[in-house]
């Protein structure tokens, strides 16, 4: 099983990047999806989580200004990030679990938020 994240970067503070994240392999049915960062120094932490349901849960420090969504057919999440600010330049890692209760993590895309 692999993950596959792309769509960090570098972007201004108040912009906007938008996460990808495939699960490829034989990973069965993908039951939560979570979006976690870890910031130089820091633990790392939830930013969003979304259920086989899509239910939603977000970190306080992101809430209305980020968005996570999925796509089932294709075994992708997504993370709208807008309104970036500083503190959330942070290198962002994608975890799934399946109905397996088996959790796999993605690489890791670095978001940079500077002006």
């Amino acid at each position: 099983v692999q993950l596959q994240a792309s769509g960090g970067g570098l972007v201004q503070p108040g912009g906007s990047l938008r996460l990808s994240c495939t699960a490829s392999g034989s990973i069965f049915s993908i039951a939560v999806m979570r979006w976690y960062r870890q910031a130089p120094g820091k633990e790392r932490e939830l930013v969003a989580h979304i259920s086989s349901g899509s239910y939603t849960n977000y970190a306080d420090s992101v809430k209305g200004r980020f968005t996570i969504s999925r796509d089932n057919a294709k075994n992708t999440v997504f993370l709208q990030m807008n309104s970036l600010k500083p503190e959330d330049t942070a290198v962002y890692y994608c975890n799934v679990w399946n109905i397996r209760a088996q959790g796999y993590w993605g690489q890791g895309t670095q978001v940079t938020v500077s002006s």
